[in-house]
């Protein structure tokens, strides 16, 4: 009889097994003996396979440094185990090297690694490329899922445009993009300043993938960075998020102190709203457009892309009952060419530059957030129904205050809206785009109400 059950439990385990490589077969990457299937690029750091883990060592003078798969992946779910001295590293996916870009760098996503009091392991960076695309701070509460000297378990699910993380069964980050379809995956060894840094090491061990029968983790409700014109994800849509534009028509918007959508000074094309040059003067031109709705607390996010000497605004709690000529009166962020736009140089400490409350308050930029003119800009402004409001700049929080606190209203009355009986304090107003009389455009403008 035992026997009987013994063999019966063979052919159910069988049976599971075969079901289980016919729905999401593992296959690992890594044989645990030596480095077959994978090469190095780029920089001189140390490689090598001990105890059953791929082992990369810092070296000085030596740029980052990657062991890259010699296979391509395109939609797949990687699952692996990190451990690392205090130093930063990353795990590239869908990432190239090309002979023709940077002479072969390595570039693409990658699976950030920093124990570093930031503590954005789990966020998903572009070397070598476009710089942060999902930065922790979407993302806070994942902070701390990161385990110092201990190992940590990544996963990683790219299938089609969505690209999601996990660390140590936390949800980090969750981008869409459509960049790089297809690429190799990779173990990074950063490149060190100090000479007391060589000799750190990073471990990697467990390295499996999926490629066939992919079954993505379920909705998690985190912030999406979709970067995909004028989309919304399914996951967008569960968490609340809506279009305010829809990328084709005048639906939803109309002309400031108007009945209707402008006629003339804006255009509609190829997915994008543009604000039509002409002489740099407020709403002179097709004026300034609001929307039909009236929002209170709320989470607004749009592009934006800037020509040379550029200027415009993104308004919000905007009322219309002012009855002052030219732009509608409003709180503002400031959408500045700061280099060639004489207002960046007016004000008050800067508080007419890219990103800031409009003549109350600078924002607080990092340069590696700033993007050439010319480029996409990732804007959002977030009102919590407590009255605490933040302006954001490609993945960085730059402005943050407390609506009708006392601090603001100290600024108010300081400043050009000073004549106006309680600025900024109704309790909904319109969403508004500026017409400052440059050409600028703007795309991908969804907002989420909050309660």
């Amino acid at each position: 009889m035992k026997i009987k059950l013994n063999v019966i439990l063979i052919l159910i385990a069988l049976s599971f097994s075969a079901f289980a490589q016919k729905d999401g077969k593992w296959t690992p990457l890594f044989n645990n003996k030596d480095l077959k299937g994978w090469k190095p690029l780029n920089g001189k750091a140390k490689f090598e396979v001990v105890n059953g883990e791929i082992v990369g060592t810092t070296v000085p003078n030596e740029p980052n440094s990657f062991i890259v798969t010699e296979d391509l992946y395109g939609d797949f779910i990687l699952e692996l185990e990190f451990k690392g001295a205090d130093m930063n590293s990353g795990i590239q996916f869908r990432s190239e090297s090309k002979p023709d870009y940077q002479d072969g760098r390595v570039h693409g996503y990658q699976f950030e690694i920093d124990p570093s009091p930031r503590a954005w392991t789990g966020g998903i960076y572009d070397e070598k490329r476009r710089d942060w695309l999902y930065p922790l701070e979407y993302n806070p509460s994942a902070k701390t899922a990161f385990k110092k000297d201990d190992w940590n378990k990544v996963r990683i699910e790219c299938i089609g445009s969505s690209l999601r993380t996990f660390l140590n069964g936390v949800p980090a980050a969750h981008l869409v993009d459509d960049m790089t379809p297809k690429g190799f995956i990779a173990l990074q060894v950063h490149a060190i300043t100090k000479p007391e840094d060589a000799g750190k090491q990073i471990r990697f061990r467990n390295i499996r993938i999926q490629t066939q029968n992919l079954k993505p983790s379920p909705p998690d409700g985190i912030f999406v960075a979709n970067l995909i014109p004028n989309t919304l994800t399914e996951q967008e849509k569960l968490n609340g998020l809506s279009l305010l534009w829809d990328g084709k028509t005048t639906a939803g918007w109309r002309g400031a102190y108007k009945q209707k959508f402008p006629e003339g000074g804006w255009e509609i094309k190829n997915g994008i709203l543009s604000v039509l040059k002409s002489d740099g003067a407020e709403s002179q031109n097709g004026g300034d457009l609001v929307t039909e709705k009236e929002f209170g607390a709320f989470d607004l996010q749009f592009e934006f892309r800037l020509t040379e000497g550029a200027n415009s605004g993104v308004k919000y709690f905007v009322t219309e009952t002012e009855g002052n000529n030219g732009s509608a009166i409003g709180l503002e962020y400031q959408v500045l060419d700061d280099e060639k736009h004489p207002d960046a140089k007016m004000g008050v400490v800067g508080n007419r530059t890219l990103a800031s409350l409009y003549d109350l308050i600078p924002s607080i930029k990092v340069k590696r957030g700033l993007h050439k003119i010319g480029d996409w800009n990732y804007g959002r402004i977030v009102v919590y129904p407590d009255n605490r409001v933040e302006h954001w700049l490609n993945g960085y929080k730059v402005v943050e205050y407390q609506r009708g606190g006392p601090i603001f209203q100290a600024l108010v009355a300081r400043s050009k809206y000073a004549k106006w009986t309680d600025f900024g304090m109704a309790p909904k107003g319109r969403i508004l785009l500026q017409d400052h009389g440059d050409l600028v455009s703007f795309r991908s403008i969804k907002i989420k109400e909050l309660k």
